[in-house]
């Protein structure tokens, strides 16, 4: 099983791309479980073709009899889609809901159920402390990946995320597999990436043009794989998948 982490700044493009790299593994045959660990619980909307779910918190808050076909709802391509939810507005931690879901989800048995090859943990990285840090320890992912544009506050946000990383490192939690830089077309972008790349001693694994593709298909509430399967940017989303299994492959050689 490769399970990965993507990180990135609210707003990057982060969920949208590990939609849409969920969509490309599956594809290609793989069974994918993608788990949003966003209190906005909005990232497998567009596996799902804009049918939101119920999330793993909202279940837990319930205190009704619930199993594993509540929590994981199947998207696109046979996609396993599961939402872990956040607290109450003003009402509890986010970080601690993250835990709370991700042990619900080994408690019911989901990895065994479904089985899959690749997980990705879809996870906000404004903050790396607390939960939104549990999928980079404990044995949850294997590698982390970071989404940045070369705007300020993602490039801020993306050293913070690669410090985090480097400080679990010695207790054998996940690596860094790289950067994926989600363009924004702003000045000097390239340079800034591929400086911060240098500075946190790593690569950029691959690089998303901004698109009016994208928001096209997510006005669809589709992927861009299933909405416009033939364009070059669903072509990018999957030379992006295919460098990134590349990187995990070689880390487990």
């Amino acid at each position: 099983m490769i399970k990965i982490a993507l990180y990135g700044k609210g707003g990057s493009g982060k969920s949208t791309t590990a939609a849409n790299l969920a969509a490309a593994w599956a594809e290609q045959g793989y069974k994918v479980m993608q788990i949003g660990c966003d209190p906005k619980a909005d990232s497998t909307v567009l596996l799902r073709q804009g049918q939101e779910i119920s999330t793993v918190l909202d279940l837990v808050r319930s205190k009704k009899d619930y199993g594993l076909d509540d929590m994981v709802r199947v998207g696109y391509a046979g996609v396993a889609c599961v939402e872990a939810g956040g607290p109450a507005p003003g009402l509890g931690c986010a970080g601690r809901g993250i835990i709370a879901a991700l042990e619900k989800l080994q408690e019911k048995g989901a990895y065994e159920r479904f089985q899959p090859d690749i997980v990705i943990y879809d996870v906000l990285g404004d903050v790396v402390c607390g939960g939104f840090s549990l999928p980079m320890r404990d044995g949850y992912a294997d590698q982390v990946f970071i989404i940045t544009s070369g705007e300020n506050m993602a490039i801020h946000a993306a050293a913070n995320i690669a410090m985090a990383v480097e400080n679990f490192r010695d207790r054998g939690y996940a690596r860094l597999g790289g950067l994926i830089l989600n363009r924004r077309n702003v000045r000097d972008e390239e340079a800034k990436v591929a400086e911060l790349a240098e500075d946190i001693h790593s690569v950029i694994v691959g690089a998303l043009d901004r698109s009016e593709t994208v928001q096209d298909a997510e006005e669809l509430s589709r992927t861009v794989l299933e909405a416009f399967p033939e364009s070059d940017m669903a072509a990018q989303y999957r030379a992006l998948a295919d460098s990134i299994l590349a990187v995990c492959r070689k880390e487990k050689d």
